[in-house]
């Protein structure tokens, strides 16, 4: 599918599913792809006198190549994150060519930051495809904060359920070690703009006006990185508390368990004793014999016991 988006008498007009670029591209600002078809990449490649990325290069992880400029036109690769059905987030590519002030897109999902960008160009009215390209990494960037806001907001009740849960369950562990991997995937993806934002900032594609928006936006970046930072030392430090009071439970049960065995030792003592089956043992003979037997016993558990909690060891 592709959705032209021009600039008419001061007004910004937005046509979906063309199949037939303007005469003029006096007034075209913006051509989005949203998984577009063969038909669709040759028409836009011909028209524009462009090549777009094929799907291999849109997922090259080299520096390299996330930022291409030569003489013509501007190429940038950069992924953004998508939930999983499963819950996580993964990285999808998405493409953007700057040529002759004309902003080329391509993208194989739905992103919210594609309709709010829609939406604020609406308003300010882009004079080029270059003010849209930089409105589209602003609108990201509020996303990525709006995301890590979710999980500063996870990481608190994470904690306040290990604070006044007894029963440490292994479902407590699973959610941080999945917030840690998110976290760690939007910090990648945050030093993948940061670094692209870096390029464009000494690019001749951009005009000097919009230096000081670059430089807002990469401060802005720079925040987010110091806030996922902290939220992965939160996520550690919780998860560290998490196995140091599992290791207490443990230590806890198997002092219970000693504190059993110990305290059964003499009465079993005793008892192997009486089952030694000696010919001369007086008591055997005796009407009192067995309950002397019994009580010896209890009295010998109950001196362990009172050894034990003399000794604060209970």
């Amino acid at each position: 599918m592709i959705n032209i988006i021009t600039k008419e008498n001061g007004k910004i007009v937005v046509t979906p599913n063309i199949t037939v670029l303007p005469g003029s591209l006096a007034n075209l600002l913006w051509i989005d792809l949203l998984s577009p078809s063969s038909e669709e990449k040759s028409l836009i490649e011909k028209a524009m006198e462009i090549e777009l990325f094929t799907r291999q290069e849109s997922k090259e992880i080299e520096s390299s190549s996330r930022y291409l400029e030569n003489e013509e036109e501007v190429g940038i690769n950069l992924n953004f994150l998508k939930r999983n059905p499963e819950g996580g987030f993964a990285n999808e590519p998405v493409s953007f060519i700057l040529k002759d002030d004309i902003l080329i897109t391509q993208r194989s999902g739905e992103y919210n930051t594609f309709t709010d960008t829609l939406k604020k160009i609406n308003i300010f009215k882009p004079k080029t495809g270059a003010d849209i390209m930089l409105t589209l990494f602003e609108t990201r960037i509020d996303f990525d904060a709006d995301l890590i806001e979710n999980i500063t907001d996870q990481i608190s009740g994470i904690s306040k359920d290990l604070v006044k849960d007894n029963d440490l369950e292994r479902d407590l562990l699973i959610r941080i070690t999945s917030l840690q991997e998110t976290t760690i995937a939007i910090r990648e993806n945050i030093v993948e703009k940061q670094r692209i934002l870096s390029s464009i900032l000494k690019s001749r594609f951009f005009p000097k006006d919009d230096y000081e928006t670059i430089r807002v936006m990469i401060k802005d970046v720079g925040s987010l990185l110091d806030h996922t930072a902290f939220s992965f030392e939160r996520l550690e430090f919780l998860q560290n508390t998490f196995l140091g009071l599992v290791d207490m439970e443990q230590n806890r049960i198997i002092k219970i368990f000693t504190v059993v065995t110990v305290v059964f030792m003499p009465p079993t003592l005793i008892a192997s004793m009486y089952g030694m089956n000696f010919v001369f043992m007086p008591e055997l003979d005796e009407v009192w014999g067995y309950p002397f037997a019994i009580l010896l016993m209890i009295l010998s558990s109950a001196a362990t016991l009172l050894f034990f909690r003399r000794k604060k060891w209970l």
